[in-house]
């Protein structure tokens, strides 16, 4: 199972984990992601995606037809 958001495409990116003497080494930053049932109305359907918090909040604003509409305009799908 890929941590990847279906609408944003954001991943885990890599960093650094310093400790108290600084000493570094490396670790991942994971996206918040959740699985979650959207209502489609124009399609009358639900969809489940694999989306992260900040998607949702867009989702929210927009709503997800917009949403969907846009990721498929630019070719992420």
């Amino acid at each position: 199972m890929s941590k990847v958001c279906d609408l944003t495409g954001k991943k885990a990116i890599v960093g650094n984990k310093v400790s108290f003497s600084n000493k570094k080494s490396l670790r991942r930053f994971h996206v918040n992601l959740h699985t979650k049932k959207f209502w489609i109305p124009e399609e009358k359907q639900w969809i489940t995606l694999k989306v992260s918090t900040a998607a949702m909040r867009t989702i929210s604003k927009k709503g997800i037809g917009a949403c969907i509409n846009e990721v498929i305009k630019n070719g992420k799908i």
